[in-house]
């Protein structure tokens, strides 16, 4: 069932554009802003591919967008799926899976996330080099299909060294404060308690997120390379709480993205 939903998907994509992508980059909440920066060839809305989930969630305009961004050709998920709204894992990853048949060969990631290392700051951009997965469901749960990847994925390493380090050069290049650390995904949609923060900072995380997680396992079950990025849209410390809207992730989010996209268009130029 799975590889007839994708094969389905993909044929409808490539009946719509002749671009190959070799990037595949997906785009978090107040993050859809580096689509001005692709030269787009063609613009398809998720409702029309067979089989694509649809965001509910605000500022995720749920297209799929080809076309060029530094001289490469890439394509972009403007919007992406939480477990929350209530998909299964399976849909929620499901894309990951379209752009790995339809050609990407490095997926990036990008996140609005809680800072819960004392040293962030709001709208700083963290790099991950690991997660913890604390999301109630797997998105390899079930029979495995062989052809897409092993029963058991080996992930001592979840994002690509290679690519981390290059995205350090180009921060210290361009002046841009990014830090390298841990993520936990969470099911949410409720943000943590104070309790719930001192926890997950306990355990080792240095920022919380409610995404990228499932991506990620997916993307690295079909042995794609992976680089993965947060902004800090507003901070989890126990003991200085703070209340947080979406508004305020939004507006933190934007105030970050011109950092991320730079970031984002020099890492693929290199």
């Amino acid at each position: 069932m799975l590889m007839q939903q994708l094969q389905q998907a993909t044929d409808y994509i490539r009946s719509q554009t002749e671009v190959k992508p070799e990037y595949g980059i997906i785009l978090g909440t107040g993050l859809g802003g580096l689509v001005e920066d692709i030269q787009a060839d063609k613009v398809i809305s998720y409702s029309d591919i067979p089989h694509f989930p649809i965001s509910t969630v605000e500022s995720h305009a749920g297209k799929l967008i080809f076309g060029k961004l530094s001289g490469k050709d890439v394509v972009c998920m403007q919007g992406r799926f939480h477990y929350y709204e209530g998909y299964s894992m399976q849909q929620v990853t499901f894309p990951v899976r379209v752009m790995k048949f339809i050609g990407i060969k490095t997926l990036i990631i990008s996140n609005a996330s809680g800072g819960l290392n004392p040293n962030y700051q709001v709208s700083e951009l963290m790099i991950l080099n690991d997660h913890i997965n604390l999301l109630p469901e797997h998105p390899l749960r079930g029979k495995n299909e062989d052809s897409l990847g092993p029963r058991f994925p080996e992930m001592s390493e979840p994002y690509a060294k290679v690519l981390i380090e290059k995205a350090k050069a180009i921060a210290i290049a361009n002046d841009i404060i990014v830090h390298e650390g841990v993520y936990a995904s969470i099911q949410g949609p409720t943000l943590e308690t104070r309790a719930e923060y001192r926890y997950l900072r306990t355990i080792g995380a240095d920022a919380v997120g409610m995404s990228s997680v499932p991506e990620n396992i997916v993307a690295r079950h079909m042995n794609i390379p992976v680089f993965a990025i947060s902004v800090i849209t507003d901070m989890g410390l126990p003991d200085i709480p703070e209340k947080t809207t979406l508004e305020d992730v939004i507006r933190a989010a934007n105030k970050a993205e011109p950092n991320l996209s730079l970031l984002i268009r020099e890492l693929i130029k290199s």
